[in-house]
C-alpha cells in the first residue's frame, strides 16, 4: 500500500466506493441475456406469464394464497394516542380511490418483473367535495392518500441516480401509447424489489431462472405440434417431368413455382384437394406427373412428453413450486406435498414481508411526517400467515401443553388460536387494551376504497 494512502484521512460522512451497478445515464446493463436487455425484459416476462400454463398455475397459486392473507395496521404501543394514530392510517387505506386489495395485487407484479414502482398521491381530507384532491369520507383536515398508483414496468424509460453515491433519485416514465412522459422522484414513490443486489432498482424476476426452460419448452411444443400435423396428414410427394425440375423455359418455371406452393399448403382442412394431370395421357403414355402420400415411420425415437415434463419441472423448481405437479405422474405422497407447500409458503411469506416493511418505511412513515405525528406513535403494516396449520395439529399441540400443565392463560394467545381457527373473537371489556397482538380496528381485507 502506498505511504500516501496509509496516512490519508477520510471523512466518515462521505461515501467513498460504489455498488458496482452497471448503469449509464440511467440505463442499467446488468442482464447478459440479449432477449432480456432493456425494454425486451418486461415483454418476455409478460409473454411467459400469459402464454405458459405452468407459469400461469404458479401465478394463480400465489394470488390465491395472498388473497386469504389479512393485513392490519399495528399500533406502536398500547397507549391511547398510538391506537388513534393506527386507526387514522387504517382510515387512510380505506379512503383511497382504489381498494387496498387492488394495491396488493398490483404490488405483486414485482415478483413477475423483479420490481414494481408506485406513485404516492396525497389529498387533504375535507369531506365529500367535488375536487379529487380534497374529496374524502372524513373532514378532519388531515393529509391522507388519494391513491397509490402503479407505474407499469413497460413504461420505464430510464432511472435517475445520484451522481455522488449512486443512490436512486427517481424513475423517468414514457407512455408510448399516450406520448406522455413523467418523472416520479423516489420521495413520492414506493419501490418493491425481490432483491437489492448492487442496489439495482430493477431487482430480479422470480422467473429469471425459468427463462431458458420456457423458451426450450415453447420451441419443442411448436415442433411437436408441427410433427403431429405431418404425422396425421402424411408426407405428400409429387413426381413431375424432368423438364419442369430443370425450369428451362418461363412456363416450366411458373409451373414449378405453382406446384411447390400447392404442396407446401396442402393439409387436412378446407383446402384438402390437389388438381394434377393424370399419370397417362390419351395414348396411354406416362405424363411424368404422379401425386402420392407417404405414410409416417411410426413412433419417434424421442419421447417429447418426457422432454416437456423435464422443462416444466425446471420452471416449477426455479420458484420452489414442484407441488403443483405432484399426482400428475402417479407419484408423490401427501407428506411430500405438505413439506413442499410449506416451503413455498415460507418463500412467499418473505416477499410479503418485503411489501409490509417497504410500505411501512416509505409509505406510512412519510404520511406521519406530513401530518407531524410524533415518531413514538408511528404504526406499521403487518400481514397474517400465508397458511394456517391444520386444526388437528393445533389441537394435538394444545393437548400436549395441557398434559404438561403449561397451557397459558394469556388472552392474547387465546385470541391467536381463535384467529388461526377462523373463529369469532370474544368481545373485549370496555377500556381494556391488549398489550400484544394489538389489532386497532377490523382487518383491512375486503375494504372498498
Amino acid at each position: 500500500m502506498p505511504e500516501s494512502a496509509k496516512n490519508k484521512k477520510t471523512n466518515p460522512f462521505v461515501t467513498l466506493g460504489t455498488t458496482g451497478l452497471k448503469q449509464s445515464s440511467g440505463y442499467i446493463d446488468e442482464e447478459w441475456h440479449p432477449k432480456l436487455r432493456g425494454t425486451f425484459g418486461p415483454k418476455v416476462y409478460r409473454e411467459m406469464a400469459d402464454n405458459s400454463s405452468t407459469i400461469g398455475a404458479i401465478r394463480h397459486v400465489i394470488k390465491a394464497l395472498v388473497r386469504q392473507v389479512e393485513w392490519r395496521v399495528e399500533a406502536a404501543s398500547a397507549e391511547r394516542e398510538a391506537q388513534e394514530v393506527a386507526e387514522f392510517v387504517e382510515s387512510c387505506l380505506a379512503d383511497m380511490s382504489m381498494s387496498f386489495e387492488d394495491f396488493i395485487s398490483e404490488a405483486l407484479s414485482f415478483l413477475e418483473y423483479g420490481w414494481s414502482y408506485f406513485e404516492l398521491v396525497y389529498k387533504l381530507r375535507k369531506g365529500p367535495t367535488k375536487d379529487a384532491r380534497t374529496r374524502s369520507k372524513f373532514d378532519d383536515g388531515k393529509i391522507g392518500w388519494r391513491k397509490i398508483a402503479l407505474r407499469a414496468q413497460d413504461t420505464l424509460d430510464r432511472w435517475e441516480f445520484d451522481k455522488e453515491d449512486g443512490g436512486l433519485r427517481g424513475m423517468h416514465q414514457t407512455n408510448t401509447y399516450t406520448g406522455k412522459s413523467a418523472y416520479i422522484p423516489i420521495e413520492r414513490a414506493l419501490l418493491f424489489r425481490t432483491e437489492t443486489y448492487k442496489n439495482n432498482p430493477q431487482g430480479r424476476s422470480i422467473f429469471r431462472n425459468a427463462v431458458v426452460d420456457y423458451f426450450y419448452l415453447k420451441r419443442i411444443s411448436e415442433i411437436e405440434a408441427i410433427g403431429i400435423e405431418r404425422d396425421m396428414t402424411g408426407l405428400i410427394t409429387m413426381e413431375v417431368p424432368i423438364r419442369i425440375l430443370k425450369q428451362e423455359t418461363a412456363s416450366d418455371q411458373a409451373l414449378f413455382n405453382s406446384i411447390t406452393s400447392m404442396l407446401g399448403q396442402l393439409k387436412r382442412d378446407e383446402r384438402e384437394y390437389a388438381l394434377v394431370p393424370p399419370e397417362l395421357d390419351t395414348e396411354g403414355k406416362p405424363t411424368g406427373f404422379k401425386l402420392k402420400l407417404l405414410s409416417t415411420g411410426g413412433r419417434r425415437q424421442i419421447d417429447t412428453n418426457g422432454v416437456k415434463l423435464y422443462y416444466k419441472t425446471g420452471i416449477l423448481q426455479s420458484v420452489v413450486a414442484q407441488f403443483i405437479q405432484l399426482g400428475m405422474g402417479n407419484v408423490g405422497s401427501f407428506a411430500l406435498a405438505s413439506s413442499q407447500t410449506d416451503l413455498f409458503a415460507v418463500a412467499l411469506g418473505a416477499y410479503m414481508d418485503v411489501i409490509a416493511s417497504t410500505f411501512t418505511k416509505y409509505g406510512i412513515n412519510r404520511l406521519m411526517q406530513m401530518n407531524k405525528i410524533p415518531v413514538e406513535h408511528w404504526p406499521c403494516l403487518i400481514h397474517g400467515d400465508i397458511e394456517s396449520p391444520p386444526l388437528s395439529e393445533i389441537g394435538a399441540y394444545i393437548q400436549a401443553l395441557a398434559g404438561a400443565g403449561q397451557l397459558p392463560e394469556d388472552d392474547a394467545i387465546k385470541r391467536k388460536l381463535l384467529e388461526i381457527g377462523r373463529l369469532p373473537q370474544p368481545a373485549q371489556e370496555e377500556g381494556k387494551v391488549e398489550k400484544s397482538n394489538v389489532i386497532p380496528g377490523p382487518p383491512l381485507r375486503g375494504k372498498a376504497g
